[in-house]
C-alpha cells in the first residue's frame, strides 16, 4: 500500500501573477525542477492552517494571512498518494527563499500546468480562470 500525504499549499497571486516555487533535485523524477505552491506536510495535531502558515515561516521566512481555502485536490503519484488543501493567501511580511531553487512570479494568462507537479495541476488550471 503507499504511503498517503496531507499537504498544504498557499496560493498568493499579486498584481495578475502567482508565486510559483520551484522544486530543486528530487529522489522522485516526477516532482523534480516543478513548481509547486509553498507549503509542506502537515504534522499530528496540526489543523490546515496552521501547518500552512508553519510551513510559510519555514520555506520562506514570512508571515501570511489565510483569506479563504481555494481547492482540495487528490493526485497518486507512483510512490506515494497525496491530498492538498490550497489556501488563497497573502504575505503580511517580506519573505526570501530557503528551501526551493527558485522563486517566480508567474503570470496567470500564461500559466502552463506541464511546469507544474502534477498534484498541482488542477489549481494551476483553475488560477487561469482569473486571469
Amino acid at each position: 500500500m503507499k504511503k498517503h500525504l496531507e499537504v498544504v499549499g498557499a496560493v498568493i497571486v499579486r498584481e495578475g501573477r502567482v508565486l510559483a516555487a520551484k522544486r530543486g533535485e528530487s529522489k522522485y523524477a516526477y516532482v523534480a525542477h516543478k513548481y509547486e505552491f509553498a507549503g509542506g506536510k502537515i504534522e499530528p495535531g496540526e489543523s490546515r492552517e496552521s501547518a500552512l502558515v508553519r510551513e510559510i515561516k519555514e520555506e520562506l521566512c514570512a508571515d501570511i494571512r489565510i483569506l479563504r481555502p481555494f481547492r482540495t485536490l487528490e493526485h497518486e503519484y507512483p510512490d506515494f498518494t497525496i491530498t492538498l488543501y490550497t489556501f488563497l493567501c497573502e504575505f503580511i511580511s517580506e519573505f526570501r527563499n530557503t528551501e526551493h531553487e527558485s522563486l517566480e512570479w508567474l503570470p496567470l494568462c500564461s500559466l502552463d500546468a506541464a511546469q507544474w507537479a502534477p498534484a498541482d495541476a488542477p489549481a494551476v488550471e483553475e488560477l487561469k480562470k482569473f486571469a
